[in-house]
């Protein structure tokens, strides 16, 4: 990792995430009575969950309302989600506000041109790596992995590694209890 990316990666306190595009491979699907459904990443979501078990807030913020947005927030124990959020920017600054965090104390995740203002105004900005170009010129790093396809997990891997906490992570699952093979007869 690039020291300067080590360095904003370092004074991270909350992680903020779009939705459709990062969270999700962006695609909607619908069936006949209009209800929404949405694929996100097992692999995200275990990502985000050490986050919040060392100390780092998630929040949602995406510029759709969508029910199964809410379920999977609640899924995941995340708190705030901020949807229907047509100018991120005002958001942002709300729960900057909220929070008493400088921007600098924030990392963002987006994928599309309405997540520019926030990704310039974060500490630490990222884009998935199927995002629009005009997104990843505008970041501070761009994920190996594309969204709803594990670019969730890299990041939170990424700021765990940053902050020091991924050796207790690993240490904590590499010497989890084996469990033994029975023979079969």
């Amino acid at each position: 990792m690039k020291k300067i990316i080590m360095e904003k990666l370092r004074k991270i306190k909350m992680l903020v995430l779009d939705v459709d595009g990062v969270m999700t491979d962006g695609r909607i699907i619908m069936d006949d009575k209009g209800r929404e459904m949405k694929n996100f990443d097992v692999r995200d979501g275990h990502g985000i969950k050490l986050l919040q078990r060392y100390g780092i807030n998630v929040a949602i913020l995406t510029g759709r309302k969508s029910k199964v947005v809410e379920y999977r927030a609640k899924d995941l124990e995340i708190a705030e989600v901020y949807q229907k959020a047509f100018n991120k920017e005002k958001v942002l600054a709300k729960i900057l506000q909220k929070h008493k965090l400088s921007a600098k104390a924030v990392a963002y995740v987006g994928d599309d041109i309405v997540d520019i203002p926030v990704l310039r105004r974060v500490g630490f900005s990222a884009a998935a790596a199927d995002s629009l170009e005009v997104v990843k010129k505008s970041v501070d790093y761009v994920s190996m992995r594309r969204g709803g396809h594990g670019a969730v997990r890299e990041i939170c891997e990424m700021l765990l590694q940053a902050q020091g906490k991924w050796p207790e992570v690993a240490t904590r699952y590499e010497f989890a209890p084996k469990i033994k093979k029975r023979k079969r007869n």
